[in-house]
């Protein structure tokens, strides 16, 4: 193991939630092994490694079999890592790439034949900020041209004044962690209300990964599950769940990932949300169909 914090959970325990076949994780990450993938210079966040290996391993315990690796920003623009991840379990697993606003539509092409299907983009404190809106327009075509879609990462303040123009993209937006709102400040809070008339875009989705970040209290997260299940049910198809292993940044000791799947009996609650959360949104999003499995 690498120097620096340990960000998950080695002995995590299986979920009694029961998969759907083609279950995907829509959002986790890998970092490392540094003596192969080395960190961005420029990043303030060196974690010890979380490679592929631990990341499969916990997906095979789960009853994962589809997978979206989000490009981390410890390892900046350098998205081997993911990559190499995605290489290792062909068809199964998609890359969402972290990558400059103009960036050649060369290089977007390179990424899209090793599996990316998205570029994000942060707006969080703790990140080297994203592209500001003239940027975003003048990216999205491009974006829209290869298939893939924008996911923006932002602090709830954020969420209504970008909404003007994530509301106007020709792409598919996806928001990451719904929106990083707070739990505690309860269900009428305004930037909860502004995520809800975000995703009234047919075109914006939301991941409803995060509940943990969400809330403030410890597992279960019982005050962040309604926000999550209000978005599952009001659009049931354009939401996605993700995992967020390694968790990086979190706030505590890592969450046990057991803890997070056992989650999706509340998130999802029937058998028809399920497996439009898991298994046939990702598929339409990241374009697992177009694979033979």
């Amino acid at each position: 193991m690498s120097d620096g914090p340990l960000t998950w959970h080695q002995h995590p325990h299986r979920s009694a939630v029961a998969l759907p076949a083609g279950s995907t994780d829509a959002h986790c990450h890998v970092f490392g092994p540094q003596a192969i993938y080395p960190y961005a210079p420029t990043s303030g966040f060196k974690p010890a490694d979380a490679p592929k290996e631990a990341l499969f391993a916990l997906h095979d315990l789960m009853g994962i079999e589809r997978c979206v690796i989000v490009q981390s920003g410890c390892h900046g623009y350098d998205n081997r890592v993911v990559a190499d991840a995605i290489a290792a379990r062909p068809g199964r697993y998609r890359g969402v790439a972290l990558a400059p606003h103009d960036t050649p539509t060369a290089h977007l092409k390179a990424l899209d034949a090793q599996g990316f299907r998205g570029l994000r983009f942060n707006y969080m404190s703790h990140l080297a900020p994203g592209a500001d809106e003239a940027a975003l327009r003048a990216l999205a075509p491009r974006l829209a041209d290869l298939g893939w879609h924008l996911q923006v990462h932002m602090e709830d303040s954020l969420i209504a004044p970008m909404s003007a123009c994530l509301s106007e993209l020709p792409v598919p937006v996806v928001i990451d962690h719904f929106g990083r709102i707070d739990a505690s400040r309860g269900r009428n809070q305004p930037e909860f209300e502004a995520l809800l008339r975000l995703l009234e875009n047919d075109h914006v989705w939301c991941k409803v990964s995060g509940t943990e970040r969400a809330s403030r209290q410890e597992p279960p997260y019982a005050d962040a599950m309604p926000f999550a299940l209000e978005i599952v049910q009001t659009y049931p198809d354009r939401v996605l769940w993700g995992t967020d292993w390694p968790h990086p940044n979190y706030r505590a000791a890592p969450p046990d990932d057991g803890d997070l799947f056992d989650l999706l009996a509340q998130i999802a609650p029937t058998p028809a949300l399920l497996h439009a959360l898991m298994v046939d949104n990702p598929a339409r999003l990241y374009q697992f169909m177009e694979v033979e499995q």
